[in-house]
């Protein structure tokens, strides 16, 4: 059994939620100057030209790439064979609290979703839990902002609906989101499992690089099919039209119910951040 100390997972959530709000992954720049290379509406090569401009001045200040430094998502990848010494929970919101507060990263999490009072500090963070094999603990840190997490959808779909009905669900959903989660965006697909599952799976699918297909040929096919769809839609970079409304389609897939054919959309603006480190 493998001993990791919570003070360890602290100082990595600390300077992930630093380094993840200010430098974009190398995969989305990538996206984004090859969106720029094939654009040929003026508006939408300005726009994209900012955006570029954007995230190399958050490089080169370190400073945040956007104003909202969202909610942080920390997944946690756990070892079955890791003891942690302390609270993990206590361990990673800490960890939060002293990033957000070290990297001048602005606070938006209120403690009650009716009563609205800001925490002060981003606490708490929005952790997601997996045990599996192994003696490392892998931590990933992706700071959520909720222009573009307003914008996705879930919709339970009866088996008739079908792929067709899938497709419909998807398309529409990026259709009626329009400039509002701030275009060209990144779309994480939930299909099956449960309600609750199926969303998990949509966040998930945010987390794997723009450069990697599903690992099945036929939810490959079916991302390469929905991105080409999506495009076509014209919205563009910050809705002022062209050709890219959205940089990459990632499918995450789970078994379901015989009875069930559940659907999540989670949409991520052009600043997909995540960053992520093994203990």
């Amino acid at each position: 059994m493998r001993e990791i100390s919570a003070s360890a997972i602290t100082e990595v959530v600390k300077r992930l939620c630093i380094e993840a709000n200010c430098h974009l992954p190398q995969d989305v720049k990538n996206r984004i100057e090859d969106a720029r290379k094939n654009e040929e509406w003026p508006g939408a090569c300005e726009i994209l030209d900012r955006i570029i401009e954007n995230y190399t001045i958050a490089d080169d200040r370190n400073v945040p790439i956007c104003q909202d430094t969202g909610v942080a998502c920390v997944f946690l990848e756990i070892g079955q064979d890791v003891h942690v010494v302390g609270s993990i929970e206590d361990a990673v919101n800490e960890g939060v609290r002293q990033g957000y507060a070290e990297g001048y990263l602005r606070k938006s999490v209120v403690g009650d979703p009716l009563r609205r009072v800001n925490t002060g500090d981003n606490t708490p963070a929005m952790i997601y839990y997996e045990i599996v094999s192994g003696d490392k603990l892998s931590i990933t840190v992706a700071p959520k902002g909720f222009g573009s997490e307003n914008m996705s959808r879930l919709k339970m779909l009866k088996p008739s609906d079908g792929v067709e009905g899938a497709k419909e669900f998807i398309v529409s959903a990026v259709e009626e989101a329009g400039p509002n989660p701030c275009p060209p965006i990144v779309v994480g697909v939930g299909i099956g499992g449960t309600f609750d599952k199926c969303a998990l799976l949509a966040k998930k699918a945010l987390m794997r690089s723009t450069d990697e297909r599903n690992s099945d040929p036929y939810y490959a096919a079916l991302e390469a099919e929905l991105l080409e769809k999506i495009n076509s839609l014209g919205v563009g970079p910050q809705g002022f039209g062209g050709r890219t409304t959205a940089l990459a389609v990632n499918i995450e897939a789970a078994p379901t119910h015989i009875a069930g054919l559940p659907v999540a959309v989670n949409i991520n603006c052009h600043v997909t951040r995540h960053k992520s480190e093994v203990l």
